[in-house]
Parts: structure tokens; sequence; C-alpha cells
């Protein structure tokens, strides 16, 4: 049977590359032949030497522009240029840095920082402040720039902030569950739509009552909080609520009009079409519609280069949809666009190889591709097929067969890397647990110890090789997207070499309503990433909630549950980055979230008119480094 397997292997190299050619010869045709009755840019060239011009591969562009409406498609890459949070994150420093925000602290009960002498964090005090049980919360006092104004000129002062806060926390007013779920360690709390518990203090809304004393001349900048006691509990209040202006949705949010309304008023809908943000862009909403989007660049924006120039040189920047790829990538090698915002496959970098004037960022990804099994459906959703995903050991024979290294070369032309089974990058070194690795890495080794676990559970075999249980072959669907059709081919001659049948099932537009959340899938591919900014959401997300999360095959480990809690809670940092070593291993031997790959992020651009583009991990040419570092090239003055 061996050698059965292998030659369909290898013929399902040859057909693979076969395709491969053809997507090339098909693109190449595409840029050599007319195109006839395609989507192309309404210029024939890029006729504003002042404007970026960016491709966008999309169904079409929203009409709507208030942050918290979607966080699909382009929606938050505009929300995230018009508006701005309280701070942005540095993964390589671990620090906040400002935004609206200039600084923050830790405080004691009478305000006063919780710092060293340097001005870092001073842990130690942390835990002696609020280790015991009498303590229900952290203080943190946050100060932010005092020169920041609206788009529509009026100041932004912290009661935007309270505002923002206050309203995210009460869903009555906003109808946002995604604004509950960024405030969710937040201790400020609404019921019905009645405030139960404050958490927010500034000058106007009790800080002086609370004991917190704020100076007159400070009280449009300083907001205290009163957060869980949860290291990470700050990064979504500092870094996913973008701040909203008090004065433009304060007089129309109400009961009846909910900030995010799926049947706005002409009031409401109008803030949506012409959004009133803090951020270095503005949209031209004259220009905007549904075929492009049009910002101009702030020249009152308050955070500027060391030097006090502003931040960004670019006056205008113009999105173009586009609805396929091969037509975006043919309107940028013909100079109708500057670059692609969207990746693209490793399957075109060969195209682009000898091309002149093309920037490829080939950047490091930040998602692991895991393949999710369903370990405990629920009940109504229960069969002796699908059951066998609640034995751990078939779980380790199936995660024995995966080679991630013939995925890495086949899948993704080797722009990707490998990873842990304790899913955590291996460049985070202060809590990265090599000890999570366990299996062997010969694959030969795996193969042969993942046929012996299976062979003691079910020896018998059909004529195709394929195990049997009861008489029927072990058959398994993996939901997936169209794209991702090419990695579960692999992963069907993958598991065939222990038996193990699996196929492609469409995942459709809302694969978590249809399918994830109520167990009607066996197995499905999902990207995660885990760093120590989103760890204390995303490890209870992923392993311990049950319902409407991230945890998809509805995993229960009590261990696991309370090594996560004891993690989340602690205030020693020594001993949070001790615990996370200690999860790592756990999470390998369950085998239900099984790595697969973690892909480069691959993206294009132009640099005939702009140079300066940057490559950042995990993101695309078009990134914030990107924007403040590009300028105009000899030949685009």
């Amino acid at each position: 049977m061996g050698q059965n397997f292998l030659s369909v292997s290898k013929l399902f190299d040859e057909v693979n590359a076969m395709v491969k050619r053809l997507m090339l010869l098909l693109v190449v045709s595409i840029i050599i032949i007319p195109l006839v009755g395609c989507q192309v840019a309404t210029q024939s060239h890029r006729p504003d030497p002042d404007t970026l011009y960016i491709g966008s591969v999309q169904t079409s562009f929203p009409s709507a522009y208030m942050p918290w409406l979607s966080r699909e498609g382009i929606a938050p890459t505009i929300a995230g240029l018009l508006y701005d949070s309280l701070f942005s994150y540095d993964e390589e420093s671990g620090t906040f840095l400002p935004s609206i925000g200039l600084e923050w602290y830790y405080v004691d009960e009478d305000g006063i920082p919780i710092v060293t002498e340097d001005g870092a964090i001073d842990y130690a005090r942390l835990e002696e402040a609020y280790g015991g049980p009498e303590h229900q919360y952290l203080a943190v006092k946050v100060i932010i720039h005092d020169n920041i104004t609206w788009s529509d000129g009026e100041p932004l002062t912290v009661e935007d902030v309270y505002f923002s806060f206050d309203i995210a926390t009460n869903n009555a007013l906003s109808n946002h569950a995604g604004a509950l779920a960024w405030t969710s360690d937040l201790r400020h709390a609404y019921t019905n739509g009645v405030l139960t518990q404050k958490g927010l203090f500034t000058y106007d809304h009790g800080a002086a009552q609370q004991g917190y004393e704020i100076a007159e001349e400070d009280r449009d900048r300083v907001i205290y909080l009163h957060v869980n006691k949860v290291l990470g509990s700050l990064m979504p209040l500092f870094t996913s609520v973008l701040i909203l202006p008090e004065h433009v949705w304060a007089p129309v949010v109400s009961f009846e009009n909910q900030l995010n309304s799926t049947s706005p008023n002409e009031e409401i809908l109008y803030r949506y079409r012409n959004p009133v943000g803090s951020g270095p862009w503005v949209l031209n909403a004259e220009e905007s519609n549904s075929q492009q989007i049009v910002l101009h660049r702030r020249p009152d924006y308050h955070l500027t280069k060391e030097d006090g120039s502003p931040l960004i040189e670019l006056d205008t920047i113009q999105f173009m949809l586009y609805q396929e790829i091969n037509v975006a990538i043919y309107a940028l090698l013909k100079g109708h666009i500057d670059l692609l915002g969207n990746t693209v496959s490793s399957n075109y970098l060969r195209l682009f190889a000898n091309e002149e004037d093309i920037f490829v960022s080939n950047a490091p990804g930040e998602f692991i591709q895991t393949l999710v099994f369903n370990v405990n459906p629920v009940a109504s959703e229960q069969n002796p097929i699908r059951n066998l995903l609640a034995n751990k050991e078939f779980r380790k024979a199936m995660a024995l067969a995966i080679d991630q290294e013939e995925l890495v070369d086949k899948v993704l032309d080797g722009a990707g890397r490998k990873e842990s089974a304790g899913l955590m990058k291996a460049s985070l070194v202060d809590f990265y647990n090599p000890l999570a690795d366990t299996l062997p890495t010969d694959a030969e080794k795996r193969l042969a110890e993942a046929n012996a676990i299976l062979d003691q559970m079910m020896p018998e075999r059909d004529s195709a090789g394929y195990r049997l249980l009861d008489g029927k072959r072990v058959t398994f669907q993996i939901l997936g997207s169209p794209g991702e059709q090419d990695l579960i081919s692999y992963l069907q001659i993958q598991f065939q070499k222990i038996g193990i049948e699996v196929q492609y099932a469409a995942k459709g537009a809302q694969p978590e309503s249809t399918y994830l959340y109520t167990s009607r899938f066996d197995m499905t591919l999902h990207g995660v990433t885990f760093s120590l900014s989103n760890i204390d959401i995303m490890y209870p997300a992923h392993f311990s909630t049950l319902g409407r999360t991230s945890n998809y095959g509805r995993l229960v480990n009590e261990e696991l549950n309370e090594a996560i809690h004891e993690m989340r809670f602690t205030l020693n940092l020594n001993t949070k980055y001790d615990l996370i070593k200690e999860i790592q291993p756990m999470i390998a031997k369950e085998y239900y979230k099984v790595p697969l790959y973690t892909p480069n992020v691959i993206s294009v651009a132009r640099t005939d008119r702009f140079e300066g583009y940057q490559v950042v991990d995990g993101s695309t040419v078009f990134n914030s480094a990107s924007l403040q570092n590009l300028r105009k090239t000899e030949r685009g003055r």
C-alpha cells in the first residue's frame, strides 16, 4: 500500500505543478492580451503625482464609515486611518506607543504611579498593592495629548474617551457585541441600559469622589480606569477601541436609534457617511463611492516625526476596487496603481521576479494555520465516525501524519515556516517552550507511529487501503475556503498514508453560525496567533470558553483551564511567563489545534513614483511604517 500512496503523491505533485504553471500562463496572458469586459481602473494611468493609488480586491466598498460597524474587507483598514485608539502596541519592545494617549501608569489607591526609578512598571509593588483578595481591580491613569482636534476642528478631550468606553459597555445604546468583548475587563458595567458599576473617572465624572485628584488645568487630559486584575486587560482597551467624538454621536444615539444601527435614521446615516475622526486621514466623501475611496492627509495631525516634520508626506490615498486578483495584478504591472493592498499567493513570486520597478514584500507571517478537530460536538451532531475525534490517541495519529515541511514546500512554495505544537512562535524567546514539541521529526518514524496507533484501534481496511469502522470507511470533511483547496488536497495525501480519508467541504460565507458554533463539522482550518499582547484574551477564547468563541471543537480540559486562569490573573510577570511556558506542552498534548504552517505575507508595489516601502512582520506592504517612510522618487517628482 505504501508504494501506491507514494505513486499517487508523485502524480499529484506533477498535476499540481502543471496547474501552477497554467496559473502563471493565465496571468501572463492577462498581461499580454487586452482585457475585454473586465473591471479596471477608470483612469488609464495614475493621473495625480501626489496620490498613492492602491488596488483592493473585494466585492464592493462600504458606504458607511462608523469604525465599529464592520470588521470585514477594507472597513477596518479605513477606520484605522480615520480614527485613533489610545495607544498602539510594539511587539518587539512590548510597550504601548503614544496615539491619543501620551502616557499611562498603574496607580495605587491614592493615584500615585507604581513605577521604578527609571519609569518602568514596578511589578513587585503592583503585586504588593493589589495582590490580595480584598482588591477587586487595578487602577490605571491615562494622560492624553493636549493638542488633538477632531477633523471638524473640535478639540478632543478625555470626555470623548469616557464616552467611547462608556457606550462600548452599554449594549442597549451601542448594539455592538464586539465592543462588549473589547471592554470585558473594564470594571464599568450596565444592566439593561442602567449603570450598575462605575469604573471610569474624569474630572467631570466622579474622579474626586473616588479619591483621584485632578488639577483644573488637567481636567481635559486625565482619565482613570478600573480594570480586572489581568495584566493583559489593557490591550483591547488601549488598542482595539477606536475613540469616537462625543459631540457627534451623543446627540443622535438613543435606545431607539443605537450606535450600530441596522436601520439608521437620516441623522445617523449622515454621520456614517461623513465620519469625523482624529486619525491622520480624512475622507473625501464627495469623491468616494462603491468603486473608490479617497482620503486626504490631515496637516494638523498631532503626531509628528522627531524633528517636528509631518509624520506622513503623502497628500492623498485613493483605493481602487478590483473584484479579481489577476485583474488587480494586471493594473499594477501596467502602471494603473502603485500597490496592492491585498496579499498575493506565493505562486505569483516567479511572475514578479524579473519585473522592473516592482517591490515584493515577503514578510514573515503572524497567523499559524491550524487544523482544528471537533472533539466534543453537541449531542445532536455526534456520530460514530466523528466520535473518533474525541479520542486523544486518534488525534495524535492524525497529528503524526502531518508533514509541515512538505506543506511549506508544496503549498507555500517555501514562503512560510513550520510551527511548534505549542502554537507559540520560536522568535518569542522569553516564553516560547521547545518542550511542547515531543513528536518525532523524522517523517517515516511519524508515519510508523501513527499507523501503529491506528492498527490497534481499527486494523481493518478496504480495498483502497482506507481504514474501516464497523465496516464503513473512516472519512472526514475539512471545512475550508476555495483558496484552501490546495492545502486540503495535500492533507488528503498525507492522511491517506495512515488510511484516513479527508474531503474538502466549502465553509461558505458565515461558517461560524452555519457550522462551527453549532458543531456541524468534523475538522476546520483556522488561523491563530498567540503573543504576550493577546494571550489573556485568546487562550480562554481558543481553549476554555464554550459557546460562540474560537473554541470551535468545544475542548474541555480542566487542568488546562486552571493553568490559563492562573496565568491570566497573576500580577507577577515572571510567574506569568513560567505559566505560559507550562501551558504550551499542555496545548500540544491535546492534539486539538494542530499546526500546519505559518504563511508569509506576500504583497507588491511599484517603485517608479514612490520609494521607502517597509517590510513589516505580518503585514502587507501597505502598513503604517511604509506610509511614514514613503517619498517620491526622482522620476516621480
